[in-house]
Order: C-alpha cells, then structure tokens, then sequence
C-alpha cells in the first residue's frame, strides 16, 4: 500500500525539515497510500506552517501527530490501523485523516483514544483539530514558507493534482464512496502552481487524479468537450523535454487521448512519451464483471495508433488477476493480449475483497492458491516482456533524471521511469560529480529484467 518513502515517518524520516524556533508547535506527519494522498499531506503541511507549526521528524518532537491513511483495500486498512498503533504508542496524540477516515467508527473500534478523525481532503477539518490539540504560534516575521510549498518528495520532482473523485462505477473499487465524484481544479489554478513549482527547481511534474482524461469534463460551462487537451498542451509549453518532464498518471484510453501523442513525440515540449493507464483486466466477460469498458480490441487498436505517431511512447498498466468469476480461459486471453500489446511497465495486484465494494458479493470467487499462481504467471509474462524491451536499449544514448546519490552509485531515471513504480538507471563508475535534479545524456552499457545501468555520455 504503501506508494511514500518510509522515510517520510516521524521515526525514520530524514527529510528537508525547517529550522524551528523557540517554542514553536511541532506536528508530525505519517503519510500512507497513493500519491495523490501524499498531495493531500503536502497541503496539510503547508498551511501549517504557514500558521506557525513547525515539522517535527520523530515522534518523541511532536506534540501531535497526524496519520494520513489508505482504506482501499483490507490490507491497506490493517497497515493504516498498524500505523495508527504504532503513533499512539511512540506519541499518544493522534489525530487521523484520509481515506479510511471515513470509516470513523471502524478506526476507533480498534484505537479508540485517537484526538480526532476526518475523511479525505478535508483540510479545514484537520486543521481544527490540530488547532484544539496544538494551539499555534505564529510568527508573521519568521514564519515563511517557500513558493512551492511543503513538499515531501525530493525538491526535483512532484506530483501535481489535477482532480478530485472520479464518476467511474468499477465494482471492485470504493473511490467514489470515499473520495466522491469527479470535481475538477481550474485550470489557471493547476497552471499556477505548476509554474511556481517549476520557477522552484522542480524538473518532473507528475500529473495524478483518478482519472486524468476525464479532467473538466464535470465542469458544465466549459470552452472544450475535453480540458485534458487544453490543460496538456499548456504544460508542455512549461519547458523541453530536456528541460522539464511533465509525465501523466492514470489515463483512461478514450479516443481523445490519440490527440496528446503528437505533443509527446515532439522534444520541443514538456510532455514527455509516458502514459499510466490503468487497464485492469483485457478479457470482455471480466471487464464486464468489473463494470469497466470492455473494449479490450479497441485498446489494442488505440495501442498501435499511438505507437504509430510516437514509436518511443512507454506505456505503462497495473492489472488484476483472481477477480471474481475469473476462468483459466479468461485468464489465458489476459496473457495472450499482454503479448500482444507488449506493454513497457507492468504491475499486477492479487484480487482483494474490499468492504463496500460491489465485488464482494459477486459469486465464483478465486481460490487464493489460483490467484497466486495466476500473478506468478503474469508477473513472468510481464518480465519477459519488459527484459527484452530494456535489453534493445543497449548501446543507444538516452537523457535521464539524478534522483540520488550515494558512496556506490548514482540512481537515475529514464524518461519511461516514473518513481517508485518503474524502474531505475544506476552509473557506478565517474558518477562523483552528479547531483540530484540535474539531467545528463548516458550511454546505456547493461539492462535486467526492470533497470539499465550506463555511463555519462561523452
């Protein structure tokens, strides 16, 4: 479940954490989930300390910490109701939001002691609560916050939330209950903070929502039929791609996303050729299970044709297998489209009954032993596939972003390398001189089954 560093714990965190002065409130915050709740927790931070809070990296420094959780999935709740645990143990004040937030009576059942509970993205709520936990102290002549914000992903890159709630009805996901439905940011206002994230140094923008191609499309005076084009296009003029990454999350395949390749193929832009689209499934029976599209043809057609206009396009998916009903036959026909869409990034989740979802009634559920064989044999699939697309890139000559680096190695991205889900670039050898942020040309020298390693180009 858990998408954010470990480091981001009060108790492991070594994050970039303000000078405080004298007396100054401390909070600390334990981020869990989706980037799109670490968004959330970044938002939170920043009106804190635009209050006067400072932002404390352990729990013994913190006169209060707040537990931002994930409720998606039941293991997903248990790690959130762990966590909870373990920050009333090290701290005692505890104050929970997020999406299991909604589910106050099942948090208190087990933590009965916590200060106070919110559903997600209700800032105000949270903040009342520290308010009555942690008076503030602001000091108007101190207290500064930079542009961008509290940010707690590296200074290079971050995550920049488009829309909220989604109007999808996927029996196997509770979103909407939690989240509600699709409520879009303006586009000045998205734009806004985009450029003062880049005007900070930021060299990645990563576009999330629940469903990014449906952007504005609940908005009813809009100019567009589709904003997502419009919004698109305005970011790419932000930068080139050897300047600026500006990478989208959670696509959904309608045809207007044929209209964003060309921008994508073309250097001159920001939008780099990287699509995140959450597929599920490829077999009509499941999809139609899991009330999504079944359209999985079509796909493979919308597939080629973005492939046609931009041969480089990386495309990346997450899939379930063991879904209800889910017959070897149906299972096969996933393997088979996967060799046929040859998909660069691939994950795969084991089916999990989720309380509230639709799903969970279905009849013919999995045995957990099928399910486990069934990733097993996806994952091979995948990595195979993934192996001999990452084994082409040798001897070729790519642009990559430093994410870190340490005694043994710089660790790099590709532009078909998202954090935390894909895969990395490592140089091991005259790396000495890098520094995070910066983008380098490399030479790729060595490719596994998900990384490349390579050296500075010449």
């Amino acid at each position: 479940m858990s998408q954010n560093p470990p480091n981001l714990r009060p108790d492991l965190a070594h994050a970039r954490v303000p000078e405080t002065r004298t007396n100054q409130p401390k909070i600390g915050m334990v981020s869990l989930g989706c980037p799109k709740a670490l968004v959330d927790s970044e938002r939170i931070l920043t009106r804190l300390r635009a209050e006067g809070y400072a932002i404390s990296p352990d729990y013994a420094g913190a006169e209060a910490v707040i537990v931002n959780t994930c409720g998606f999935l039941d293991s997903a709740k248990a790690e959130s109701l762990e966590a909870i645990g373990e920050a009333l143990h090290e701290n005692g004040r505890v104050i929970v939001t997020g999406c299991l937030g909604a589910e106050e009576d099942y948090i208190r059942g087990t933590h009965p002691s916590v200060l106070a509970v919110t559903g997600p993205h209700q800032y105000e709520q949270v903040l009342d609560a520290v308010h009555n936990a942690v008076p503030p102290a602001p000091d108007p002549f101190i207290d500064l916050l930079p542009p961008q914000g509290v940010k707690l992903t590296p200074r290079h890159y971050s995550y920049l939330k488009i829309s909220e709630g989604c109007n999808h009805k996927c029996k196997f996901c509770i979103i909407p209950d939690m989240r509600g439905l699709l409520t879009s940011r303006p586009e000045k206002a998205v734009l806004r903070e985009a450029e003062k994230l880049v005007e900070a140094g930021v060299r990645e923008l990563l576009v999330i929502s629940q469903d990014t191609s449906a952007y504005g499309t609940d908005v009813k005076d809009r100019d567009t039929k589709f904003p997502i084009l419009s919004l698109a296009e305005n970011l790419s003029k932000l930068g080139t791609q050897s300047e600026l990454w500006v990478r989208l999350h959670y696509v959904y395949p309608y045809p207007h996303v044929r209209e964003l390749i060309p921008l994508m193929a073309d250097p001159s832009n920001a939008l780099i050729p990287y699509l995140d689209i959450p597929f599920q499934h490829a077999h009509p029976d499941t999809l139609k299970r899991m009330a999504r599209p079944a359209a999985a043809s079509r796909t493979l057609d919308e597939i080629r044709a973005w492939r046609e206009t931009c041969p480089d396009i990386t495309l990346r998916s997450t899939f379930i297998v063991g879904y209800p009903g889910e017959t070897e036959a149906e299972f096969q026909h996933l393997l088979d489209w996967l060799d046929e869409a040859q998909l660069d990034r691939v994950g795969c989740f084991q089916y999990e009954n989720v309380d509230g979802a639709r799903s969970k009634a279905l009849p013919d559920h999995v045995a957990a032993e099928v399910k486990q064989d069934r990733w097993e044999r996806f994952m091979a699939k995948a990595q195979s596939i993934s192996e001999a697309k990452l084994a082409a890139k040798v001897g070729t000559h790519m642009t990559v972003l430093v994410d870190e680096v340490d005694a043994e190695a710089a660790t790099c991205r590709t532009m078909a390398d998202a954090p935390e889900i894909d895969g990395n670039l490592f140089i091991d050898e005259g790396f000495e001189g890098l520094k995070p942020g910066q983008m380098i040309e490399v030479e790729v020298e060595e490719a596994g089954e998900y990384d490349l390693w390579g050296s500075i180009a010449n």
